[in-house]
């Protein structure tokens, strides 16, 4: 066994056993603690949970790859999210755990946008549950493939077996996000962002302190056939107009990103949420920065290379292996697949719980016990992962297929819910009406954009997406009744200067 090998293991063995402990401590509890960690969360674990759950196997791979590959226009998606991220902390955060809990104590956020209005009506929480359901099934496969590029790069017995690769980081998932729930997800998260945040420092630390990459690398000489550009200009500015708009549009996906706005809901009390903002900003502009800083690094001294041998979403694995000894390597390495991991049980969770509380619970069992809730979402995220595992399978290999299936999802998700979740929370006048016209027209929008014009204008399908939700819940809510007294309560109590947890 090497070394590589025994590291990955001993990483394995503890996200296992986190999801055992908190499944023994979680045993006969009801569906808020399974599915929200029964609002107890503290500020260190909700933001570096909220933070590593975001920055997929994309944060090392996809991202880093791409800026490789196709230049410095990329970098404006890091400028977009850590700009997105700082203004979700800031404005929705504390808001939005104020609210969930004056909105029926809810626990999911279809639940919150139905409660929100006191509507009996369930056809918002059905739709957002399916519109869930869709995008976290596509996100989730994106993960798939991150964690099986390093699992047969570590692992030689894996090389060429991408199907077993894939199954063995499937099955390893879904143990603990089964067995353990939200505190499960949240505590591996929180351990598993520490190790993404020390793995994305170290790698462009060292290389600045032993090595002297010549800039005059940026320019690659590429072999013929091979993908990527030759030229790669270092001012990021200089970058075409569509890649700095489609760039700082990414930042808008935040205000409608189900497994990150659960973990301001699930923090112990809204005062909390000043400390949690303060690590969250700080950790990703510092992951942001450096992935962008060992992609440039990374062309300089291997681009040629990843670039001809058409694998440039690997320069992390390859700096990583030139630079540090075997043990090392294997930790490092490890933290490709926390970043994975660490999205994709989120994002099962979620889904599963939106089904369950949103779909089985108020259509089907309405009288539903505790202990079948909880058994129906487990089987969901078992059918959740089956349907990525078969995605991540067809779905394409390398950067441009985790951007593509991130990018994808991210879109549908931030058109959809985001401006409806700013306008509830900010504005008393929205009514349900509005969120569920808000909700449609934006995922509508966003995908007719995608299949259609996204390829032809260079423009990223979340922003004309998010644009139309946000008239459409506007247009809808002033052209519709106003607000229930019900309604109207809700948002004075939750906005009130003597509001308490």
């Amino acid at each position: 066994m090497t070394l590589e090998l025994l590291a990955f293991i001993l990483y394995f063995l503890a996200v296992l056993s986190i999801g055992v402990f908190f499944m023994i401590r979680s045993k006969g509890t009801g569906e808020e603690e399974y599915f929200l960690g029964g609002r107890g969360m503290g500020p260190w674990v909700t933001a570096m949970s909220a933070q590593a759950s975001d920055m997929s196997g994309w944060l090392l791979m996809g991202f880093p790859g791409s800026i490789l590959a196709f230049g410095m226009g990329k970098v404006w998606i890091g400028i977009g999210l850590a700009i997105g991220t700082s203004l979700n902390w800031i404005l929705v955060a504390k808001r939005l755990r104020r609210f969930s809990k004056v909105a029926n104590d809810s626990i999911t956020l279809p639940q919150y946008l139905t409660n929100r209005f006191a509507s009996k009506n369930k056809a918002l929480q059905i739709i957002s549950a399916i519109v869930f359901l869709v995008f976290f099934t596509l996100y989730v496969a994106s993960g798939f493939v991150a964690g099986k590029t390093v699992l047969t790069s570590v692992i030689p017995q894996l090389a060429g077996k991408d199907e077993l690769a894939l199954l063995i980081f499937a099955l390893i998932i879904i143990a603990y996000t089964f067995s353990g729930g939200f505190k499960a997800v949240c505590w591996t998260d929180f351990f598993q962002g520490l190790m993404m945040l020390v793995a994305v420092l170290a790698v462009p630390i060292v290389i600045i302190a032993t090595k002297n990459p010549d800039p005059a690398n940026l320019t690659l000489t590429l072999a013929e056939g091979a993908s990527g550009i030759g030229e790669f200009n270092v001012n990021p500015f200089k970058a075409s107009p569509q890649d700095i708009i489609s760039g700082l549009a990414w930042g808008l996906g935040y205000f409608g990103m189900p497994h990150i706005l659960v973990r301001f809901m699930s923090i112990k009390k809204s005062s909390m949420m000043k400390k949690a903002s303060t690590v969250a900003i700080i950790w990703v502009v510092l992951s942001l920065g450096s992935a962008i800083a060992f992609a440039i690094l990374g062309r300089m001294l291997i681009g040629e290379k990843l670039v001809n041998a058409g694998a440039p979403e690997t320069v992390f694995i390859e700096l990583v292996k030139m630079l540090f000894p075997s043990f090392i390597v294997g930790l490092l390495l490890s933290a490709i697949v926390a970043a994975a991991m660490s999205t994709a049980d989120s994002q099962l969770l979620v889904a599963s719980s939106s089904f369950t509380s949103d779909i089985y619970k108020p259509v089907f069992r309405k009288n539903a016990s505790d202990k079948e809730i909880l058994w129906v979402g487990r089987a969901v995220v078992i059918i959740v992962s089956v349907v990525a595992f078969f995605i991540a399978s067809n779905g394409g290999k390398g950067a441009q297929a985790i951007m593509n299936m991130v990018e994808n999802a991210w879109g549908g998700f931030g058109a959809a819910f985001g401006p409806v979740i700013i306008l509830s929370l900010f504005w008393k006048k929205t009514t349900y009406k509005g969120a569920v016209a808000g909700v449609v027209g934006g995922a509508v929008t966003d995908i007719l954009w995608l299949i259609f014009l996204t390829a032809k204008t260079g423009i990223y399908e979340i922003l004309p997406g998010f644009v139309v939700g946000l008239v459409c819940c506007i247009v809808a809510s002033l052209l519709d009744k106003n607000p229930s007294p019900e309604a109207l309560a809700i948002f004075e109590k939750a906005t009130a200067k003597d509001y308490e947890d």
